[in-house]
Formats: C-alpha cells, structure tokens, sequence
C-alpha cells in the first residue's frame, strides 16, 4: 500500500488500512477506511482503487490542494488560489475534479468560488500491486508527480535552510544508509518508522496539542532496493 499524507500548506502530500466501506457508497475509484474511531480525522484514510481515480488525482495543482485543504481548511477556491498563487478558477474547476473521486468535498455555506472545501481525509493510499497493465500505468503515473512533488518541496527547504534558525538547520535529518535486508524486514522497518512518527499525528487536527515552537513538518519514508543486478536475476 502506498499513500501519501498531508506534506505541507503549499503541497500535498503520502500506511495500510483496514475495514474499507462497501465500495458501492463511495465515489468512484475510492474507497475509505479508518484505522481508529470515527470521530478522529486524522486516521481517516481514502483509497484509490481505479485508474481514473489515480490518474485524477497525479496532478501537481490537485495534489497541493487536498493538502492545503488538510492543514488550513476549509477554504474557498478564491483563498486557496492566493494562497496557491493560482487562479480562482483553475482551483474551483481543479476542486470539482477532487470532489467527483471523493477526494475532497463542500464544507456547506456559499454559492459558486465564495463556496467553502474540505478534504475528506487526511491520508490517500492506493495499492502498490497493480492487477492490469491499466491500473499500472496509473499507479506509475501517481507515483512518478508524488516525487516530483517531494523533490520540489526538499529543493524550496535548501534554497531558505540558510537563513532558518540554527536549531532547525541542526534538526534536519539529511543522509541515506545502505542496508542488505529483505522483503520482510524492509516492510517491517517501514511500519516501525511509522509507528514512531504516528504519535504526533493528531496535531495535525488539533492545534491545542502543539507544543510552542511547533512548526510543520514533512517527514518522507523513503526505501528501495538499490541493485539494479539483482532486478535481473
């Protein structure tokens, strides 16, 4: 399962799930699930399940406005164009797509742009196995944006890291460990550094559980096999 979590104001963002509601309820190529109580947003989770769906949503504008909308919503496509420096109309028609696949949706109150969004979720996932070539290409494509999207976000922190306070230029993890590890104990790494970064997640919906001097953070969880020899084996 791959997803991707709220990354930050500007851009959005990427766990596994469990309980999926029946399909026929949702909209198309989606399915939602939640890893705790129904009342907790933060562990609401919207599956991609259909190469429209995946496609849809591989879209940079798109991407950075479901994460918009996760962290500074709800919000009318005229604030989140000026927040996103784009047009109010590439936002509402680019919102309207969302909210056909379930992404996003009307947080009631105003008519046409004055109208208010919010996401419906704060993490997407989608399957890392694909079962058709279709729905491959997709999941390919999505993939292919989302580290696009981490790249531009990690190339904008460095351009600034300079002039950031010298507790956050100390804080910056940056470096990569070479492992010979398998399958299995990859999987397992991955659930555990989410497991440690999972406990701060319920700030992102409740600010009176920040601490002073909180700032928002995209932490990746990043890992591949790295031996292109081993691929042809």
């Amino acid at each position: 399962m791959k997803s991707d979590d709220v990354a930050s104001q500007r851009d959005a963002t990427p766990g596994s799930t469990e309980d999926p509601t029946d399909p026929k309820d949702a909209a198309p190529g989606l399915t939602e699930d939640a890893t705790g109580p129904k009342d907790a947003p933060t562990r609401a989770v919207t599956r991609l399940t259909d190469p429209r769906a995946l496609r849809a949503y591989a879209h940079p504008v798109r991407m950075k406005l479901v994460g918009l909308l996760r962290t500074e919503g709800p919000l009318t496509a005229t604030r989140a164009a000026e927040l996103l420096g784009e047009s109010s109309g590439t936002c509402s028609f680019h919102l309207r797509q969302l909210a056909k696949y379930g992404l996003v949706e009307e947080a009631g109150g105003g008519t046409g742009r004055a109208k208010p969004w919010r996401a419906t979720a704060m993490t997407t996932a989608w399957d890392a196995i694909a079962d058709t070539p279709e729905l491959a290409a997709a999941t390919g494509l999505l993939n292919t944006v989302i580290v696009e999207q981490y790249f531009e976000q990690l190339m904008g922190w460095l351009e600034v890291s300079q002039d950031e306070p010298p507790e956050w230029q100390d804080a910056f993890p940056f470096g990569d460990q070479i492992l010979y590890i398998t399958a299995g104990e990859l999987a397992e790494l991955g659930r555990e550094v989410r497991d440690l970064v999972d406990q701060y997640v319920e700030r992102q919906v409740k600010p009176e559980l920040r601490p002073p001097g909180s700032r928002l953070v995209t932490y990746l969880h990043l890992a591949f096999p790295s031996d292109p020899r081993a691929r042809r084996r």
